[in-house]
């Protein structure tokens, strides 16, 4: 399961409910559910239409200089790619892995545990790259159930009722909502970075669209299109919008400094 914003109840059980949905391609039995022809088609987004503008504060820097430190120490290992390394800053008890539920084999070392987590042995690097995004990341917040932990990133600030309220008039669901990371991202009127520059945008939670794919050539960069607040969409970088929860490394600081204590989120569970 996604780590969730951890102001509201009511979101925590709106993206639960869609993270714990069944596959439809298979039955809870061991026979499967016949596929209708064509294979299962999700139902149609919910319509564009305007919608009231939810202001969003965004996480700050955790500013312990200690978690600084061991954040450069961390980029250090990911472009060595230096796996015993890495070992030494995960705990050595306690790690977990959370989806729906702890995935973390207690029996395996904690590396074997983080490295199953985000892929870590993968053939193009990504579980490297990924160690080297957290790492990168300045934000933490506490996690509620666990004492002492922090996890990143961070989520914003924001007004839990009037999301919720935001998510029922526009018949979405949360994981549709993300946040600029900074104000006054441009927003262009094609997915190009060249392309005019309609609007920028405020502190606010924005709709991104389901058809946000990648483009063609991944040396360009990529866009997302969004849905604005006055009902006009438009198209924005995509490393300028950041999503609601997501995926997270959770750290703890003990007598030998910060380490490495869970992970929520990474490969589906089996």
């Amino acid at each position: 399961m996604r780590r969730l914003l951890n102001a509201t109840t009511v979101i925590l059980a709106a993206v639960a409910v869609l993270t714990l949905m069944p596959d439809f391609g298979h039955a809870q039995n061991p026979q499967h559910v016949p596929m209708p022809p064509g294979g299962f088609k999700p139902p149609p987004a919910a319509p564009v239409k305007p919608y009231k503008p939810i202001a969003i504060t965004p996480p700050a820097p955790y500013a312990d200089q200690s978690f600084v430190a061991f954040r450069k120490q961390l980029t250090e290992i990911a472009q060595h790619k230096d796996r015993a390394a890495l070992a030494k800053l995960v705990v050595p008890q306690g790690f977990f892995w959370m989806q729906d539920k702890d995935l973390a084999d207690k029996r395996k070392p904690a590396i074997a545990n983080l490295a199953a987590a985000i892929n870590l042995d993968a053939k193009d690097d990504s579980g490297w790259a990924a160690i080297a995004g957290y790492a990168s990341d300045p934000t933490a917040s506490p996690l509620p159930d666990r004492q002492g932990v922090m996890c990143a990133p961070a989520d914003p600030t924001i007004d839990p009722k009037a999301f919720e309220a935001l998510t029922q008039s526009t018949k979405t669901e949360p994981p549709d909502w993300g946040y600029p990371n900074k104000e006054g991202v441009d927003v262009h009127s094609a997915p190009k970075p060249n392309a005019p520059v309609t609007e920028k945008l405020g502190l606010n939670l924005i709709r991104v669209l389901p058809d946000s794919t990648p483009g063609d050539d991944p040396d360009q960069p990529q866009f997302l299109h969004i849905a604005l607040p006055s009902g006009k969409t438009g198209y924005v970088p995509e490393d300028a919008i950041s999503g609601l929860g997501g995926d997270a490394m959770c750290y703890s600081k003990g007598p030998n400094g910060w380490m490495i204590a869970g992970y929520y989120g990474g490969a589906p569970s089996q």
